[in-house]
């Protein structure tokens, strides 16, 4: 069983550790690196300061942990764009991306937004597919991308980018969290995605990508398909657990991240269920139906 190539393999993208603390992306949009990283997140939260230049205004998107050292680089950012916060954005509840948005929304003076109401918080915006947040000069469109975790949004630019958040990595590929993860709702968000025909994907991890986002996109729902065909092809030689399925799967992924591995196994085995391909038996173990 073949996998898929992975094109960002062949791109020229900064090795682990090595991304830059700060990045002008664009006119619209400078990324600053929280100093959290981890093997879930990578080299760090990348948060996002988009405005249009000269405006006097700008949003903060997935403010992430709340790290003091991490607020006055944003600071420093927004001083050298002579703008206030209008709103603080945050595309999922995860707290790598969602711990400081009610305290930095209290620093800024400015409302919450986001799909969950509990992360938008009193006095903040609650969230749509199709909803617009529109600042001096520029606004960003509300893209529904629920998979990740049921409440996860993407923001698209007026240049065409998109900031996905964890839908999408700047390396590897995203956990389909368990049991909140939806399998069927990531594969739609994917699409929904590819089909805005994105200049550039600013992720919630990882560097940004801008060679070819569509072939990306493409990839990850490849990805998707090869996991499903290896655990029917597993569960073709008799019931497993999913621990033992990802020991077989996940096999030459650090340890670290099997956790994760299980959600997203988890994640794709209740697709199958729901699509009466794989059965569910006693003591944790799967069955092909």
């Amino acid at each position: 069983m073949t996998a898929p190539v992975d094109p960002r393999t062949g791109w020229d993208l900064p090795a682990p550790g090595a991304m830059s603390p700060t990045a002008d992306l664009e006119p619209l949009a400078t990324r600053v690196l929280a100093p959290n990283p981890s093997g879930m997140t990578l080299d760090g939260t990348n948060t996002y300061v988009v405005g249009a230049p000269g405006s006097g205004q700008a949003v903060v998107v997935d403010p992430g942990p709340a790290d003091d050292a991490h607020l006055a680089a944003v600071e420093s950012v927004l001083a050298a764009r002579d703008a206030r916060v209008v709103a603080v954005l945050v595309t999922h509840h995860h707290g790598d991306h969602a711990a400081a948005a009610a305290p930095w929304g209290r620093r800024f003076g400015a409302p919450v937004a986001a799909a969950d109401p509990a992360v938008a918080g009193p006095g903040g915006r609650v969230l749509a597919a199709g909803d617009t947040v529109t600042l001096s000069g520029t606004a960003l469109g509300v893209v529904a991308t629920p998979g990740h975790t049921r409440d996860h949004l993407a923001f698209r630019l007026e240049s065409g980018a998109v900031l996905v958040g964890d839908h999408v990595l700047g390396r590897g590929t995203s956990v389909v969290t368990h049991p909140e993860g939806d399998v069927l709702a990531y594969l739609e968000s994917l699409r929904r995605v590819h089909d805005l025909g994105p200049s550039a994907l600013y992720c919630g991890h990882g560097p940004e990508l801008t060679e070819d986002p569509l072939a990306v996109l493409d990839f990850y729902l490849a990805h998707r398909a090869h996991r499903e065909a290896q655990l029917l092809d597993l569960l073709a030689g008799g019931a497993r657990t999913v621990e033992e399925l990802v020991a077989t799967v996940y096999a030459a992924v650090p340890r670290e991240v099997w956790p994760a591995a299980a959600q997203s196994t988890r994640a794709t085995l209740a697709k199958l269920v729901s699509e009466q391909r794989v059965v569910p038996g006693a003591a944790g173990m799967f069955r092909l139906a």
